[in-house]
């Protein structure tokens, strides 16, 4: 007898789910039964990515959205009711950087990271939250960043973002806890992506000094974890941030 993957009849929307991350915690789901639905402001990737889920034999639908205007956002929540008729899970992974030393930080750097990150998710939960309330079942995740536990200099924007979706992950999972919907944060640390690929031999040397484990992460790494708290074996666990980070936080 073959097992029910477990994500069947479920529906996830990952944001961001197009790249890096994102497309790891994307593929991961559709590979355990869900379908999909990824966004993005990259049209070329997002085609890339969902192509890549049905070739891989999931289901899914890209959707072009900036998540850090409410109307996409609300938008992206229609286009997922209208093509399944529900929504389960909500990955907020969507986030972007603009580094630089709090002295020569532009409030335009400030606000472009802060509108993404923090906002963003905001503006997704709030368009998610009624179809989960009606459902009475849920799970969000919202990926924070181990430097949103620990600060780190010239990321003053991005770290504020990051430690500001542990706060708001906090407050939701009291508001919706009565409605079995649960609220979780991942706080990744150092993981190959195209944004860590460009650093040089010797930073990233640096990094792994810095590591435990003593090694930069995998995005599977961080999308085992996401599906953990997106499953019904997490059903207990809420308001909660778990750090994937190979020790680095400790």
């Amino acid at each position: 007898m073959t097992d029910t993957p477990r994500f069947e009849g479920r529906v996830a929307v990952v944001t961001g789910g197009a790249k890096g991350i994102g497309r790891a915690i994307a593929s991961r789901l559709a590979s355990e039964g869900a379908k999909l639905v990824i966004t993005g402001r990259d049209e070329a990737a997002l085609e890339e990515g969902i192509g890549a889920i049905r070739a891989a034999g999931g289901e899914g639908t890209a959707v072009r959205a900036d998540v850090s205007i409410a109307s996409d956002a609300d938008q992206v929540c229609a286009k997922t009711l209208e093509a399944y008729g529900r929504a389960d899970i909500l990955v907020n992974n969507a986030g972007v950087t603009r580094d630089n030393l709090v002295m020569r930080l532009s409030e335009e750097d400030w606000d472009s990271v802060l509108d993404t990150n923090l906002k963003g998710s905001f503006l997704c939960i709030r368009a998610f939250t009624r179809p989960m309330m009606k459902q009475r079942w849920g799970r969000i995740v919202n990926m924070s960043s181990v430097v949103g536990l620990m600060g780190n200099p010239g990321q003053a924007n991005y770290v504020a973002s990051k430690a500001g979706l542990v706060g708001l992950t906090k407050a939701v999972a009291k508001e919706l806890a009565s409605r079995h919907i649960t609220v979780n944060a991942v706080a990744p640390g150092f993981i190959e992506t195209a944004m860590t690929a460009v650093l040089g031999e010797k930073v990233r040397e640096n990094l792994k000094a810095q590591i435990p484990l003593g090694r930069l992460g995998t995005p599977e790494d961080v999308a085992h974890v996401v599906a953990f708290l997106c499953s019904e074996e997490a059903g207990y666990v809420t308001g909660q941030v778990l750090s994937v980070d190979g020790g680095m936080g400790m």
